[in-house]
């Protein structure tokens, strides 16, 4: 039986690991032990070590002239083939990248993990302004009342477990995120009857975000995508919100049934 200092150290590696495969990005190809240290206060001598741990596994390629690293093949495909179509065939990244190249924005594939909402992924925009998407990047998590698109996510969980999660949300805030209930609830049936929301992106940024719900079979663990843009970022949030509908529409809504038979060569052995 591992000691509590020995599981706990074990998590912190876990996190270590993870947080190093999510720094990697469009914005960050490669990255040096610096960049991974600067980010998430690591220090320099364990943040070396692991990064050649997972050169040996094979999740990090090394460039020995540069001395950066870079992904490899087997840590973008790792852990696909247990998931949905949506994410196993790629519909979702293609989505992500379409509403990058239509808009010029950032945008952000949101999930929840317990009562958080996550970043599961980022995308930095071609036009985004830098101040107000500073400090935004995939992993990070807040509580789900915090912020428009955890709002939203919170709005798929069934009643009444849902007034549940709400009761202790508001119970565990700190006293400046302290919430209505009566607003509260008005705030998630319009987001029940709408599928989509408006508003701050959360996360400690002063960003806004038009977000909506992904329809797939994953309704224990709803995703949501949402364009992200800044108060000096001109745009309008009905023309970016029919934009998400009509790229949901023509890049999820089709071809996520099983593939067409495919007829074998018997002969073959």
């Amino acid at each position: 039986m591992p000691s509590g200092s020995g599981a706990s150290n074990k998590a912190k590696i876990a996190r270590r690991v993870v947080e190093v495969l999510e720094y990697f990005d469009d914005s960050h190809r490669e990255a040096t032990v610096m960049d991974i240290v600067r980010r998430y206060g690591r220090p320099q001598s364990s943040t070396s070590e692991l990064l050649s741990s997972l050169v040996e596994l094979g999740l990090l390629n090394k460039d020995p002239l540069s001395r950066s690293y870079q992904l490899t093949p087997r840590a973008a495909l790792l852990g696909t083939a247990g998931q949905p179509a949506m994410i196993r065939e790629g519909h979702v990244v293609r989505l992500v990248d379409r509403l990058a190249a239509q808009t010029g924005l950032s945008v952000a594939l949101f999930g929840m993990v317990g009562m958080k909402a996550q970043i599961v992924t980022w995308r930095n925009g071609s036009r985004a302004s830098a101040s107000s998407m500073r400090g935004l990047y995939g992993g990070l998590q807040e509580p789900l009342a915090n912020s428009s698109a955890g709002r939203l996510l919170l709005s798929t969980i069934p009643q009444p477990r849902c007034d549940g999660v709400v009761r202790r949300l508001n119970a565990e805030a700190p006293d400046e995120h302290k919430f209505s209930a009566a607003e509260m609830s008005a705030q998630l049936q319009a987001c029940r009857n709408s599928g989509n929301v408006r508003g701050p992106v959360g996360f400690g940024s002063s960003a806004q975000a038009i977000a909506a719900i992904l329809p797939c079979e994953m309704t224990e663990h709803p995703l949501a995508v949402g364009l992200i843009y800044g108060a000096e970022d001109r745009v309008n949030p009905d023309t970016l919100l029919d934009c998400i509908n009509e790229a949901i529409r023509q890049i999820l809504s089709k071809d996520d049934a099983a593939p067409a038979a495919i007829k074998p060569f018997l002969s073959a052995a």
